[in-house]
């Protein structure tokens, strides 16, 4: 492998405009391809197979308008005082403009639904008082000689009693049913519309949305404040002005690193590049699969990482070789066979991970993986061809200017350093112990973790969607921003007034239950054996009680069935929020045992060793443990919520865990292959065990320390993102980044390595025979340089023996051959 990226390397560097023009080639065709085929983004997830997605199929078939999609619309008044006929008859306009937006099927003026309303409720009233004249009547047999008198009409008879008091019934339970719920507060300063759209939540256009908003944004003004739901104002954009500040940030950290400016833009440019490519070449998808919004920005992520740290891996290399003499399409040509051999060993270990996804069986997280494996992929082959491209056109303008000149008139630039033995390796069990209790303390929050997806209570607290969120809470109940769609179906032959009564009797039941604060019942169709009722919690969709009570509702359903042989079911997107969630809590164990397997599998090929896979994985287990501990303490129990923007704390994002498990499996063995490959390589050719972990780990620390810092810093730039689900995620990866490379790579990997000593490198001599070759070190090309050594290159060679014989005595012991030679 190493020889072919050798090849590579020297073949771009050779034909570096020809490699330029060709990735620029590709990235016209990946615009134009989103250009020509790019659909719309989602903020919904759909799992085949659970509850809530048949009834939504269900629904879809045979009941269409109960599937629609829906935003709400929330007007409210700045001085909190009743809303006057002025404002009513705006935001009457402005909702009937509403109407006119292509997409949308309905809008309901909550002015007009709580008059309709309270007409019904007051004539239900005046009704019961005349009725009960006719029933006083029609029991003391009077109703014949009244209707005689003309005191009643002539059509009132005991059976036309009858009917009318049974109606009666019927309504009087369905308003007690109902309960308080409306459309206008109580004080007359709060105002829900509701929005329909003809496609389904998922399907929704973007420019529906914006067309609705824009009708009702006419409304604002004069007294008035118009709020609407995540729904309708979500950002679906994949790049905002929070993500740069990484950008620079990374930049920052590279100019320190290499100190120059060319050489610090060089790792952001093929980053940029190979993520423009990756994401416009995804988002052409969208037209023709569901992608959620967040699918994209994760590839942008990831991308963005990797890039900069795996080109940043062959800009070191080979810039060391520069240094060392090494000519420049030479130096090129070995960084690629080197490094890049160890990045594209790293590369595939993440989108191994990541295209595993799939084997959770949930669709819209096999793409999410997929999608981020695309950008993997695309970073991996930009560093080992474009990246050796722009290096033979930059020349030595990537040293610093005191280098070149030594560079050019034939010098070897030393710059070996006495090696202080690092603390983890001279207190070795200290370093353990105590980075272990580290990442145990800060992995305890893992333990109360609550799986979720955001409403409108994650949304930044100066957004439209947390101020909507915020009034229908305070104003009509926290579960008005989640109602459920419960969904019975009865069998075939049920007369409507059969119908009736059990809808009517299971809201009863429902309404029963504890945390239900209203239940409304659906007009029949008579086209359809369907009962509709929706369900509105007291508590809000995310909480833990509205979990138990969509548990409780269908748990009705047995006892339904044995009595009337109907069926029931919860649909919605609070239950299929919560679906959702629980399929991806049972799907983490198994994803996370693949990954388990895979890493151990990869890491005996690396490192020819059964004990170093296994101390590697199970740092893996810790950074990842204490990683989520440190999402379930902010975002879960809001502790330093007002720095990451964290106004409501509440669950977990439901898909977090099992991406935080492929992508920081992926870049843990990362940092473990940069930084034991170089201990194994030093053991190998004769150090001894301790000795090889201290020049592993002071060869490999400054670039593994740049690289964590840089990949971590664009993770974090996205704690602020506009998006609510990525604000999470850039958090997770920005801390497990940070707490693998520099608690579990840095300092418990070294430690347990040098309390081990020999029996690290331990492997049974049948496996190590039938083990394949992988050289991710380059040796096969280190092999066939010739031993030509200048009299630079031997001060270099006895600085470097002279480093070997401090790490030698530091440790109190001679090599192998009684000096710690190279």
């Amino acid at each position: 492998m190493a020889k072919l990226l050798y090849r590579i390397g020297r073949g771009a560097a050779h034909r570096a405009w020809a490699v330029i023009i060709a990735w620029l080639a590709v990235l016209a065709l990946s615009i134009g391809a989103f250009a020509a085929f790019g659909g719309t983004l989602a903020n919904q997830f759909e799992i085949p197979g659970t509850e809530t997605q048949r009834l939504a199929d269900q629904l879809q078939d045979e009941l269409p308008e109960a599937n629609q999609g829906v935003g709400t619309i929330v007007f409210s008044t700045d001085d909190g005082s009743e809303f006057t006929d002025g404002q009513i008859d705006r935001i009457t306009q402005a909702l009937d403009d509403s109407t006119e937006v292509e997409g949308v099927s309905a809008v309901t003026n909550p002015f007009h639904a709580q008059g309709e309303l309270d007409s019904q409720r007051e004539q239900m009233t005046d009704g019961a008082g005349q009725l009960e004249q006719l029933i006083q009547l029609r029991d003391s047999g009077q109703l014949e000689q009244a209707a005689a008198a003309g005191m009643v009409p002539p059509e009132v008879t005991p059976e036309y009693v009858d009917q009318q008091e049974a109606q009666l019934a019927l309504g009087e339970r369905t308003m007690e049913l109902m309960g308080d719920y409306g459309f206008i507060s109580s004080e007359g300063s709060t105002a829900i519309a509701t929005v329909n759209f003809y496609a389904a939540q998922p399907d929704i256009a973007p420019e529906d949305q914006d067309g609705v908003m824009a009708a009702v944004d006419a409304a604002q003004g004069d007294g008035v404040q118009v709020d609407y739901s995540t729904e309708l104002a979500q950002n679906l954009s994949i790049f905002g002005a929070a993500e740069v500040v990484g950008l620079i940030v990374a930049a920052i950290v590279l100019f320190i690193m290499l100190r120059t400016l060319i050489g610090a833009a060089l790792p952001v440019l093929t980053a940029l590049i190979g993520v423009a490519i990756a994401a416009t070449a995804s988002l052409s998808l969208s037209g023709a699969v569901q992608m959620a919004s967040v699918t994209p920005v994760l590839g942008l992520m990831l991308g963005l990482a990797v890039g900069i740290d795996y080109s940043l891996f062959v800009l070191n290399r080979h810039r060391q070789q520069l240094r060392e003499g090494v000519e420049l399409r030479e130096s090129i040509a070995l960084a690629t066979g080197t490094a890049g051999s160890a990045v594209l060993f790293a590369g595939c270990t993440v989108i191994i991970a990541l295209v595993a996804l799939v084997i959770t069986g949930i669709p819209f997280l096999g793409l999410m993986g997929a999608v981020a494996a695309f950008s993997v992929f695309v970073a991996v082959l930009i560093t080992l061809t474009l990246t050796p491209a722009l290096l033979s056109l930059l020349g030595l303008r990537l040293l610093p200017s005191s280098q070149r000149a030594q560079v050019r008139a034939g010098h070897v630039v030393e710059e070996v350093a006495h090696v202080r033995t690092p603390r983890a390796v001279h207190h070795p069990l200290v370093a353990l112990v105590g980075a272990a209790a580290v990442l145990i303390l800060l992995a305890v929050p893992f333990a109360s973790m609550r799986l979720g997806l955001p409403d409108g209570a994650s949304e930044p607290a100066d957004s439209t969607q947390y101020e909507a969120y915020q009034l229908v809470d305070e104003n009509f109940g926290a579960g008005r921003n989640g109602p459920m769609t419960v969904v019975v179906e009865y069998p075939e032959g049920t007369s409507a007034e059969e119908a009736n009564e059990l809808q009517l009797n299971t809201g009863e039941q429902i309404a029963a239950l504890d945390d239900v604060n209203n239940v409304v019942p659906a007009p029949l169709d008579e086209s359809t054996n369907l009962a509709i009722l929706q369900v509105v919690p007291e508590s809000g969709p995310a909480e833990e009680a509205t979990e138990v009570l969509v548990d409780d509702i269908r748990a009705l359903s047995p006892d339904l069935e044995a009595s009337d042989g109907a069926t029931l079911g919860v649909a919605g997107s609070t239950a299929a929020n919560i679906d959702i969630s629980q399929v991806l809590a049972d799907a983490l164990p198994l994803y996370l045992a693949v990954v388990i397997a895979i890493s151990l599998v990869l890491l005996v090929l690396v490192f020819r060793s059964l004990v170093v896979p296994v101390v590697a994985s199970l740092g893996f287990l810790l950074s990842l443990m204490a990683a989520m501990g440190a999402i379930v303490a902010v975002y879960q129990w809001g502790w330093l919520g007002g720095f990451f923007g964290v106004t409501d704390p509440g669950p977990v994002l439901s898909f977090l865990p099992t991406l935080m498990v492929g992508i920081l499996f992926g870049l843990a063995m990362d940092y473990q292959l940069f930084l034991v490959t170089g201990m194994r390589e030093a053991y190998v050719h004769g150090h001894p065990a301790r000795a090889a972990v201290i020049r592993g780990l002071v060869g490999g620390r400054a670039v593994v320390t740049a690289a964590a810092i840089i990949m971590a810093s664009v993770f974090a730039g996205f704690i602020f993102s506009h998006l609510t689900m990525i604000r999470p995620m850039g958090f997770g990866l920005a801390i497990g980044v940070l707490l693998d490379a520099f608690v579990v790579r840095m300092t418990i990997i070294p430690a347990v390595m040098t309390l081990l000593g020999e029996k690290a490198w331990w492997i049974p001599r049948w496996l190590d025979r039938i083990l394949p070759n992988v050289d991710v070190e380059g040796d096969s090309l280190q092999a066939h340089r010739p031993v030509v050594e200048s009299p630079d290159e031997k001060s270099v060679r006895e600085a470097r023996e002279t480093v070997d014989g401090e790490i030698a005595e530091a440790l109190g012991r001679p090599g192998r051959n009684g000096t710690a030679t190279r």
